[in-house]
């Protein structure tokens, strides 16, 4: 009885959730080839824009710490779930994990809490670059609130990212996922203000989710465009359902 007691724990569902979530963040943060971009590109683009090229304006260091923060958990969510979504299904890990005794929902939650970890890493070190070399000064409720939108904001791009990593094999969800990423980057003003550009780049604004998740941001620091926060959740929510639904759909084929 003893040792049954003991065996329990062991082989419990949530051990199998925290295992196959610590793989996976050990599994990509050896991976040079993603750890190194999604950490490193958002930070390198907010000294070079938000502190060298703004030279000392606190307004657009404060702006663009809200839109680069989107911008680096964009990547988090869309290469750490489409690539690797993609490669796994083209390797058959896939169909391995099916096979093993383990919850069904393990593989999901591991690539959920990576990402939630790994956007969380990237926000710190943003807002650090921000308090130190950007020169920006928020509220304690400024800085949680920017913090937990970018480590909530994984979701609607982790479910697009798996949904796009289902349709394309590794090598082809590379360049796929860049041409998502980086236009809708631009057209939802993540790297300048939409008022700098045509007037059409904020007609379609509300089209990409990206502007959604910015808004939300950016409200925090008084620099949104004026729609209701609940109506930028619903976009999000709705989306993160429908592409999670669509994504697991094909999965299950």
């Amino acid at each position: 009885m003893n040792a049954l007691a003991q065996s329990g724990p062991a082989h419990s569902p949530w051990r199998a959730y925290r295992n196959e979530a610590r793989c996976e963040f050990i599994r990509l943060w050896r991976t040079p080839a993603f750890s190194l971009p999604v950490l490193l590109f958002p930070a390198m683009f907010y000294v070079l824009f938000g502190v060298l090229l703004s030279r000392g304006s606190g307004d657009a260091a404060t702006f663009l710490l809200a839109t680069y923060g989107v911008f680096g958990v964009m990547g988090v969510a869309l290469f750490g779930f489409g690539v690797v979504v993609a490669e796994d299904r083209e390797q058959g890990l896939l169909t391995l994990k099916r096979a093993m005794p383990m919850p069904r929902g393990a593989y999901l939650f591991a690539k959920m809490a990576m990402a939630a970890l790994f956007a969380a890493i990237v926000s710190l070190l943003l807002m650090a670059l921000a308090a130190t070399l950007g020169g920006v000064a928020l509220a304690p409720w400024q800085w949680l609130g920017l913090f937990a939108i970018n480590v909530a904001g994984v979701l609607p791009f982790a479910a697009l990212g798996m949904w796009l990593g289902t349709h394309f094999s590794g090598a082809a969800s590379v360049g796929v996922i860049n041409m998502v990423y980086l236009p809708m980057a631009l057209l939802s003003g993540l790297w300048m203000p939409l008022s700098m550009l045509p007037g059409i780049f904020t007609t379609l604004a509300p089209l990409w989710p990206a502007w959604h998740l910015s808004q939300l941001s950016l409200k925090l620091i008084g620099a949104d465009a004026g729609m209701a926060s609940v109506l930028h959740i619903a976009v999000l929510v709705a989306l993160t359902a429908l592409f999670f639904f669509l994504a697991l759909r094909r999965l299950a084929r």
